[in-house]
């Protein structure tokens, strides 16, 4: 799964692209890597009526027989997970411009940076904690499509449109994980750096 992404924006334009709160995020625009912050989506709960930008740490804890924080979610129907997708106050808004893979053979890898060009600043499915011993989050991780397959086959994160923000961020459980499929390929670009 992807351990990199970037969020080439500041809170203010990102709390614009997604009908948010941006409060006094500091976020400017960087690179996130587990265990650095990061903004992400929240919302009050009734109905995703209010939406806030929230910083969080990339990386939840580890389940009981785990020794690392978990960047990503793949076994939606795992006891583990399943209680926190329940809880839709328990899901959030992963903001991102891009994500990175390496691909090629050993000894020639090269970094591959996916977007999408109709969306400059997109979002992930994702899930956050609030109760730990920090705030953190994690995202959604699904199959591969086949251009992110070409460069790494073991998956993708989960890609929302923006018409699905209110499902994932406040309904029904079932419906919200239903949305946990490959972002078509045709809406992907890929590149050797991040688009600016």
């Amino acid at each position: 799964m992807t351990s990199l992404y970037r969020l080439d924006a500041p809170a203010s334009t990102i709390a614009a692209a997604f009908g948010a709160e941006a409060g006094n995020d500091p976020w400017t625009g960087d690179y996130v890597a587990p265990g650095r912050p990061a903004p992400v989506i929240v919302s009050d709960g009734r109905c995703g009526s209010r939406r806030y930008l929230r910083p969080k740490l990339w990386g939840v804890p580890p389940p009981p027989q785990g020794d690392r924080p978990v960047t990503s979610v793949r076994n939606l129907a795992s006891p583990f997970w399943i209680g926190t997708l329940r809880h839709a106050e328990l899901r959030c808004l992963i903001p991102a411009t891009a994500f990175a893979y390496w691909s090629g053979a050993d000894g020639a890898r090269r970094q591959r940076w996916f977007s999408v060009p109709s969306r400059p600043v997109f979002a992930f499915a994702g899930i956050h904690r609030q109760g730990d011993d920090w705030p953190c989050f994690a995202m959604l991780t699904t199959d591969a499509n086949g251009l992110v397959a070409h460069h790494q086959p073991k998956g993708m994160p989960v890609i929302l449109y923006p018409e699905d923000y209110a499902t994932w961020l406040s309904g029904e459980w079932r419906a919200a994980v239903a949305l946990a499929v490959p972002y078509p390929s045709q809406l992907l670009a890929v590149g050797d750096t991040p688009p600016v």
